[in-house]
C-alpha cells in the first residue's frame, strides 16, 4: 500500500468524520433554536395578564356629572333616609382585595366589627383565594349572614386591587343586600418604591 493510497483514505475518512459532526451539530442547535421559537410563539399566543380590572369599564366622569349629579354625595348626603335609615348610621362593608386574597369586614356605622370572613376561611386554598370566584363566593357567604343579622341597605368601602374587586361587590348583591354607595379607599403612593426589574424572556 503506497503513501497515496494511504493519505488519500485517510483524508476521506476524516472528511466523512467532520461531515458527520456537523450534522450532528445542526441537528442539535437545530431542535434548540425550535425550543425557543416554539416557546416564543407559545408566549405570543398566551391572553394577557389580568391585572384584576377584566370586568371594569372605564366611564367619562364629565358626562356623568351633568347627567347624574344626584349620584354624588353633598352636604346633604349623611342625613339622607334610606329604607328609614339616615346614610351615616347605615352598616359599612369593607372589602380588603389583594392578588392573593380578598377579605370581608362587616362592621356597624361606628366601625365596630360583626362579621369577618376570607377566601382562605370559606374553604379556597393556595392561589385560588386569590381569584374572582373565591371572592364572589365568600361575598354572597357574608352577605346571607349580615341578612340574618336583619341588615338590608348597606354601604361599601374597596380597598386594594386584585381580580376580586367587582366579584365581591357583585356578590354581596346576588346575596340580596342592597348596596348604597360604593367608595373606593385604595391607598395611593406619591413616591412608590423603585418597581422591580423587567422581566427576561
Amino acid at each position: 500500500m503506497s503513501l497515496r493510497h494511504f493519505s488519500f483514505g485517510f483524508l476521506q475518512q476524516f472528511r466523512s468524520n467532520v461531515l458527520n459532526t456537523l450534522l450532528i451539530s445542526k441537528v442539535h442547535t437545530s431542535s434548540v433554536l425550535r425550543k425557543v421559537e416554539d416557546r416564543k410563539e407559545m408566549l405570543a399566543s398566551l391572553p394577557a395578564k389580568d391585572e384584576g380590572t377584566a370586568g371594569e369599564k372605564s366611564i367619562d366622569i364629565d358626562t356623568l356629572m351633568g347627567k347624574k349629579e344626584k349620584f354624588f354625595p353633598d352636604e346633604n348626603t349623611p342625613t339622607q333616609l334610606f329604607n328609614g335609615i339616615p346614610f351615616n348610621e347605615l352598616p359599612i362593608c369593607n372589602i380588603r382585595v389583594s392578588p392573593n386574597n380578598t377579605i370581608i369586614l362587616f362592621t356597624d356605622y361606628k366601625g365596630v366589627p360583626r362579621i369577618i370572613r376570607s377566601c382562605g376561611i370559606e374553604g379556597f386554598k393556595n392561589t385560588r383565594k386569590g381569584t374572582n370566584i373565591a371572592a364572589q363566593a365568600t361575598a354572597i357567604t357574608i352577605g346571607n349572614k349580615a341578612v340574618e343579622l336583619g341588615w338590608k341597605t348597606i354601604r361599601i368601602k374597596v380597598r386594594g386591587l386584585g381580580p376580586g374587586r367587582m366579584s365581591a361587590i357583585k356578590g354581596l348583591q346576588m346575596s340580596g343586600l342592597n348596596i348604597v354607595s360604593i367608595t373606593d379607599n385604595t391607598r395611593v403612593s406619591w413616591n412608590p418604591p423603585r418597581p422591580r426589574k423587567q422581566r427576561k424572556l
